[in-house]
């Protein structure tokens, strides 16, 4: 049965103490598992316990690198170029470990390489202390990346496998709590770089690493359900199945070009507001709305995407985003600056919510790892490259043209993905 985002009560929402989200009442296993938890955590399902290992994680992660990382290397006399190549560091490993990670996953089952990652997110933040080059911290970077890139895999292996009748909820659910720790970040490392300067920055992030690790022993522990622990069917090679996928590889081309658009929005618009003179306040408004709305909006939009199927919301998304990014080179009035972030910000929430769901729908048995890593690496492509051909498009020919490529990239994935063969599925099925 597929719950109606309107008919859910708050609790089953955010997946506490709900049947759908939490692990069998009664078994021998919930109850061993129950007695040996803290209250606070004995409350939490899977979903909750793992959605706030992912704020915290990403809270550590982003502080790490917003704004701290470039003012980190320019403070060790590193030059632009060069900072932008530390930047790029912790993106190749989401390019080169997301579907190994996602095979793994599949054989060893998640707790193994969550506990990995979460080690690096406790571990990390602690390396930047000892930096005292700029080739030192592309390394620790690197390393940092290596978190990420697990995490993002698996936990996403996990929850589709865990959640068949509702999984584009549950994986909105999960992206917009885990979206609130880095919305958070910014903020808060700009206040520790303020008042305690980078060392007390780096010890924040490492505060919420080894929180995050906390959480995230505890999640993994969740005994999981038989359809989250199959293993898949001997024969083809999974990945030669997921790489033959025509609409596994085309959802995961519309979720890199729409990250691809949504990182070079992130980078530029601040930039651009600047180049009209809008005030500084403004600038954080406009972003802030952007995250505001894909934290509210998401989990609701996932739901419908469960009910009423995939292809509508991803096509729906595409057309508001295209909409959304035409529409920005062509004003710099706040008010209407605000109305296009907020657009662009529920298109990006509804494509991202059903283009996960329907890569995992098309999982075979067990495959889901396979699926979700194909789909990260891909994305992870369009993310580290949106800024690099973004500002040389600026450089070309202004921001009317970077704007414009953008939303003709959102119209060529729509096409790509309304071609794709895949018609509409009313829900996915365990």
């Amino acid at each position: 049965m597929i719950i109606e985002p309107a008919r859910v009560p708050l609790e089953a929402r955010f997946a506490l103490s709900s049947n759908a989200y939490s692990p069998q009442r009664g078994s021998a296993s919930h109850h061993a598992f129950g007695n040996t938890l803290k209250p606070l955590v004995r409350k939490l399902s899977f979903l909750t316990a793992i959605a706030l290992t992912g704020a915290l994680a990403l809270l550590s992660s982003t502080m790490a690198k917003t704004p701290a990382l470039p003012l980190f290397a320019r403070s060790l006399g590193a030059s632009p170029q060069l900072i932008g190549w530390a930047v790029m560091a912790s993106t190749v490993p989401g390019i080169l470990i997301s579907l190994p990670a996602g095979l793994l996953r599949d054989r060893l089952g998640a707790r193994p390489l969550l506990v990995a990652a979460l080690f690096v997110f406790a571990t990390a933040p602690f390396l930047y202390l000892l930096v005292q080059t700029i080739g030192e911290l592309a390394i620790v970077r690197f390393y940092h990346g290596f978190a990420t890139a697990i995490f993002g895999t698996v936990v996403g292996a996990e929850i589709a496998a865990r959640y068949p009748q509702n999984r584009g909820h549950a994986l909105g659910v999960y992206s917009s709590v885990s979206t609130v720790g880095r919305s958070i970040a910014p903020f808060l490392g700009g206040v520790l770089i303020s008042e305690a300067n980078f060392p007390g920055v780096f010890l924040g992030c490492a505060v919420a690493g080894v929180l995050a690790l906390s959480f995230g022993l505890r999640a993994s522990a969740f005994h999981a359900p038989t359809t989250a622990r199959e293993r898949p069917a001997s024969g083809t090679s999974p990945t030669l199945a997921v790489l033959r996928d025509r609409v596994v590889m085309v959802t995961s081309l519309v979720e890199a070009l729409q990250y691809l658009v949504f990182g070079s929005v992130e980078a530029f618009l601040a930039v651009y507001a600047a180049h009209h003179h809008l005030p500084p306040w403004t600038i954080g408004l406009l972003l802030g709305i952007q995250l505001g709305i894909v934290v509210l909006f998401k989990p609701r939009l996932g739901a419908l995407s469960d009910r009423f199927g995939r292809r509508p919301v991803i096509l729906a998304g595409l057309l508001i985003g295209t909409l959304a990014i035409a529409a920005l080179p062509f004003t710099a009035r706040v008010w209407a600056l605000l109305l296009i972030n907020a657009l662009f910000g529920l298109g990006f929430a509804a494509t991202t919510a059903a283009t996960g769901a329907l890569v995992a729908d098309r999982a075979r048995s067990g495959g889901f790892g396979a699926n979700m890593g194909v789909l990260r690496s891909i994305m992870d492509i369009g993310q580290a490259t949106g800024p690099v051909v973004t500002g040389a498009l600026i450089g070309a020919g202004g921001y009317r043209l970077a704007f414009l490529t953008l939303a003709a990239l959102l119209v060529i994935g729509a096409c790509a993905f309304a071609l794709s063969g895949y018609g509409r599925v009313a829900a996915a099925k365990p």
